[in-house]
């Protein structure tokens, strides 16, 4: 039987107190994300490596195309011709996009790059840069030797934004580090999961991180009595794996998850962004395409202190589009959290956040990353309102607190 873990992320300065035997929990101690890739790692461009953006019907039939396999195959054979005009090598090809925006993601040498940039087809090319989590400071954990789960708590971020109604039926796509398939307090669509890697280990849905298993769990952790409930509880989780074992991918690998989810999620579902980095014009465009299918997209705002418009794809804006920030108990802003009116919509729980973990475990995190789900469930259920607004938000434009509508 597989051991239950709690493990406890700490921030040196962080000094607020988690009682598990309360019904309803209190925060833990701040600390960022549960991450292990060098942030000075995030940003970084990937020599070599570009993203192609194609211009509006560049691609011929694709409208027409039933399947996201036909629409991938409509594309990729307007890269090859592309692509042989310019002398370059199919095999240079590393993801073609399709439902979102329309375009490829590969390796060019300059020359390449400089004709690519001159086609009439292509609408802009960016070069494709690391994407990466923060590093946790500190990491405790707590293993039951027993091997039984614990009794369930209501987070009190859960508690908060009037979660833990039945999700049963919705469904949440978490664009992440993948989530823990077998958790015993999540409802996983392993056959509709991907990943977007494709050599060992990260190339299966697992999460070896735990952070996407810890979005999944404010989202839609089981009401089963035991670990913790979720604002949508019961809901359908899908990991779409982005980042790797180590919080980290690339900016065209992401594009490539939120390419994914806009041709196989369905008007309503929810897809979760807890990630993020430096301004990035595609990754902002794929996002916005996809969710002008009705499909909502909750963002992170980012855990930098800085506004939110210097970061994608926090900055995006568009219908079904919604930034959040952070804040922690007494409605009280996150210091960390990431600010400005528009790009963010709502704010949220983020300080101290207890949810599921990798390994069966459970975990308590701070970050604008926890924030985001809390708004992915409420969203999910359908009555999303407002409840006051945060305390010193620095912007002075104090951001509205998302609340599920308990009205009948």
């Amino acid at each position: 039987m597989k051991k239950f873990i709690y493990a406890v992320l700490f921030l040196a300065a962080g000094s607020f107190i988690f009682s598990s035997c309360e019904k309803e929990t209190t925060p833990g101690p701040v600390l960022p994300e549960d991450l292990v890739a060098e942030q000075s790692e995030n940003g970084q461009i990937i020599e070599g490596k570009y993203i192609v953006v194609f211009r509006d019907e560049a691609v011929s039939g694709l409208k027409s195309a039933l399947t996201y396999p036909e629409k991938k195959a409509r594309v990729m054979d307007e890269v090859k011709t592309l692509l042989k005009e310019k002398t370059i090598q199919p095999e240079a090809v590393e993801f073609t996009y399709a439902a979102s925006i329309q375009g490829f993601a590969g390796a060019l040498d300059e020359d390449q790059y400089q004709a690519l940039l001159k086609h009439d087809k292509v609408k802009y090319i960016e070069p494709d840069r690391i994407i990466a989590l923060s590093p946790p400071l500190d990491i405790q954990k707590k293993k039951d030797d027993g091997g039984d789960p614990p009794p369930q708590e209501s987070p009190w971020g859960i508690t908060r934004v009037n979660g833990g109604v039945d999700g049963a039926g919705k469904t949440a796509w978490i664009i992440d580090t993948g989530i823990d398939t077998d958790h015993p307090d999540l409802n996983v669509d392993t056959d509709l999961g991907t990943s977007v890697f494709t050599r060992p280990p990260n190339n299966t849905i697992e999460d070896g991180n735990g952070h996407g298993t810890h979005v999944a769990g404010t989202i839609a952790a089981l009401h089963n009595e035991i670990g913790v409930v979720g604002v949508a509880a019961g809901a359908t989780v899908v990991p779409v794996k982005v980042l790797g074992k180590n919080g980290s991918g690339s900016i065209s690998g992401v594009i490539a998850g939120v390419d994914f989810v806009a041709s196989n999620a369905s008007p309503g579902d929810v897809a979760n962004m807890s990630l993020g980095g430096p301004i990035y014009q595609s990754l902002d465009d794929a996002v916005i395409a996809a969710a002008k299918k009705e499909i909502i997209f909750t963002l992170a705002a980012g855990n930098e202190a800085d506004d939110a418009n210097n970061h994608s794809p926090a900055r995006a804006n568009g219908t079904n589009v919604y930034t959040i920030s952070a804040m922690g108990l007494g409605d009280i802003w996150a210091y960390f959290s990431n600010y400005g009116n528009p790009p963010v919509d709502f704010c949220a729980p983020g300080v101290g956040i207890l949810s599921t973990y990798k390994d069966g475990g459970y975990a308590i995190m701070s970050g604008t990353s926890m924030a985001a789900p809390h708004a992915a469930g409420v969203l999910l259920l359908g009555e999303a309102i407002s409840d006051g607004p945060v305390t010193d938000d620095p912007d002075n434009s104090p951001d509205p607190i998302i609340v599920h509508s308990t009205a009948d």
